[in-house]
């Protein structure tokens, strides 16, 4: 299966995309897993990844269409800051199922064809996954379960899958776009490029069998929500 792809979750935008043009530059054969359509010519499925057993259909007819997944990388997230009792439950819930619930989905979908090529997950957590701030409740939790999540699957298929971790610090990317201004990133933030970030997903992916690259936290150099 040296042909099969990698499945990008939420890739038309953010890390997604840019772990997305990564793979594409190389000659690599992304498929992508989004409510919005990716790169001209990547193949992909629409999907609502809170639906997580519609995540998993889909997953499963990317994999046939492609010929099988040597990868899949998590990337797709999202939030909506704000006091737990102010942000409605539906929201908090939404964040928490596509954050968490979907990456556990799609994996769990994946792990056949990732068996059979000796393939790689990248699991996209956060700093916020380590450290806990106010007005982030969901995130937090579904960022810390993607960590716990994440470790115990490395246990769980040591020899079989490799399974990455992968910390970002905040990056470049329309995430912050639709906050309230209080939530975004002030003019001085020191913000990664998601294009750094996505060569160390492939850097994971690339490793080969019996090397494992168990966790990475990459970031701007002076950036500091990590730890």
């Amino acid at each position: 299966m040296s042909g099969a792809a990698v499945l990008v979750t939420g890739g038309s935008s953010g890390l997604g995309a840019a772990v997305v043009a990564a793979l594409v530059k190389r000659g690599d054969r992304p498929v992508v897993l989004d409510r919005q359509a990716p790169a001209d010519g990547v193949p992909w499925i629409e999907c609502d990844l809170a639906d997580t057993r519609a995540a998993e259909r889909a997953t499963a007819e990317l994999a046939q269409r492609s010929g099988g997944l040597r990868g899949v990388v998590t990337a797709a997230g999202m939030d909506v800051p704000g006091a737990l009792a102010d942000v409605p439950a539906q929201t908090w819930e939404r964040i928490v199922a596509v954050d968490l619930l979907a990456t556990a989905a799609v994996i769990r979908a994946a792990l056949p064809d990732l068996e059979r090529s000796g393939g790689s997950v990248v699991t996209v957590a956060s700093t916020l996954g380590v450290k806990a701030v106010a007005d982030a409740t969901a995130y937090c939790a579904a960022k810390f379960g993607v960590v716990g999540f994440t470790r115990a699957l490395a246990a769980e298929l040591a020899g079989r899958v490799g399974v990455t971790l992968l910390i970002p610090g905040g990056m470049r990317t329309a995430f912050f776009d639709d906050r309230d201004e209080r939530y975004r990133p002030g003019p001085d933030a020191v913000l990664n490029d998601p294009a750094a970030v996505a060569s160390a997903v492939l850097f994971a992916l690339d490793q080969p069998p019996g090397c494992a690259v168990r966790e990475m936290v990459v970031c701007a150099e002076r950036e500091s929500s990590y730890p």
